[in-house]
């Protein structure tokens, strides 16, 4: 009955289920560690053991003041809560455990490497010793069309006979556009989630760049809310922890000294197309290894809530506009995890004629349009959905 269970959750591998279950699996194998100069990049002769994507998932570990302590091995992390001494806790998609018995503790220095991008982004958290997360998120890409579509309906209601506010001339727009405000703070709030579960001392960000062109206004014009962002970024993220930054040159030079390649398919879902560069630039920071020593993924994608409309953009038959948008559907938030007993892991949808519709956290479909709210056990509240993917050994070609 165990080996069935194994490998039923070797087939669905829901963050949850594996963090939970499939922790018994892992064994750490021991490993001496390396040292990578800083300056030059130099990897000095000591050789590293690496179990590549079969490396164990490091639980993060919480005092009880609620501040992060050094991650421990899974099977350590089930002894503390079978001796009472820890409970177990779930934020957002990362199983961890609160400590009772300890306010502080000692740590080692963790770096935090981000690889940057317009369609999806890389997140590493590694010391000298361990890898313990490597994130793959999708960026935020939608901001843009609802704020044209919304001033497109905006103004088209100045036309009809219909409430409508007054058009505002010369409003300050702010410091950001919307759509770049949302990108960047998406990267924002992945690195504060991470800094509540993991010690981290260092940020290292691929630093991009606009490339302009000499007497192109409209082209060198479009770019500068990439470098307002970018600079708003930095600033915000220094908040959390020191922030470095390395050229892209720099990341390919440090990619080619340990031997790694990146791969061309940008949306695919592997370690080698973004992970490869945020895993070395953290190694740069921390040293410890030539190749990285766990290449699973957390993919991570925000959730798309639609802001709460009287009416919805077009009517329906016989001339009607039922209501469209918010963020609650009768009683739970929406992106909320839930647990059913049909469909077990999902998230909560919208809502119509007393019912609400669940979704999947892997590729987001709905389940259904007619379950029952009195069925759903609410477990959580997220406003993404993860999931993890299976690593693999180094060495072995991710596309």
């Amino acid at each position: 009955m165990a080996k069935v269970l194994q490998k039923a959750v070797r087939r669905q591998p829901n963050v949850l289920d594996v963090a939970v279950q499939g922790t018994s699996e892992v064994l750490l194998q021991p490993r001496t560690s390396t040292h990578v100069g800083r300056e030059e990049g130099i990897c000095l002769h000591r050789k590293v053991g690496s179990r590549g994507g079969n490396a164990p998932l490091f639980v993060p570990v919480v005092s009880t003041a609620g501040s992060p302590l050094m991650p421990c091995h899974p099977a350590r992390a089930r002894e503390l809560v079978r001796k009472g001494r820890a409970v177990r806790r779930f934020s957002k998609g990362i199983f961890h455990v609160r400590l009772l018995d300890r306010g502080e503790g000692e740590t080692q220095p963790i770096a935090c490497g981000i690889d940057t991008g317009s369609k999806k982004e890389g997140l590493t958290i590694k010391s000298a010793a361990h890898t313990f997360l490597n994130i793959q998120a999708d960026a935020v890409t939608w901001v843009k069309d609802a704020v044209e579509t919304r001033r497109n309906m905006r103004r088209g209601r100045r036309s009809r006979k219909t409430p409508c506010r007054p058009p505002r001339f010369n409003r300050a727009r702010g410091s950001l556009p919307p759509s770049t405000r949302a990108r960047w703070s998406w990267k924002l709030r992945l690195a504060a989630w991470l800094s509540k579960l993991y010690p981290i001392s260092q940020f290292v960000v691929e630093d991009i760049k606009a490339k302009t062109k000499k007497y192109q206004r409209r082209w060198n014009a479009s770019f500068s809310p990439l470098e307002v962002g970018k600079q708003w970024f930095y600033g915000e993220l220094e908040k959390l922890a020191p922030v470095e930054t390395r050229q892209g040159w720099e990341t390919k030079r440090l990619r080619d000294l340990h031997g790694l390649k990146k791969s061309g398919a940008k949306m695919a879902e592997v370690f080698a197309a973004h992970c490869v560069d945020s895993w070395v630039l953290a190694n740069w920071w921390t040293g410890g290894h030539t190749a990285p020593d766990s290449t699973r993924l957390l993919c991570v994608t925000p959730l798309r809530f639609h802001r709460r409309q009287l009416h919805a953009l077009q009517p329906a038959k016989g001339g009607a506009r039922r209501p469209y948008g918010g963020t609650r559907s009768l009683g739970f938030k929406r992106g909320s995890l839930v647990w059913h007993p049909k469909y077990g892991l999902c998230y909560v949808g919208g809502c119509s004629q007393g019912k609400i519709s669940l979704h999947g956290l892997t590729d987001g479909k709905r389940f259904c349009q007619s379950a029952k709210p009195a069925d759903c056990k609410w477990l959580a509240y997220t406003s993404w959905r993860t999931w993890l993917l299976p690593g693999l050994r180094v060495g072995v070609p991710a596309a």
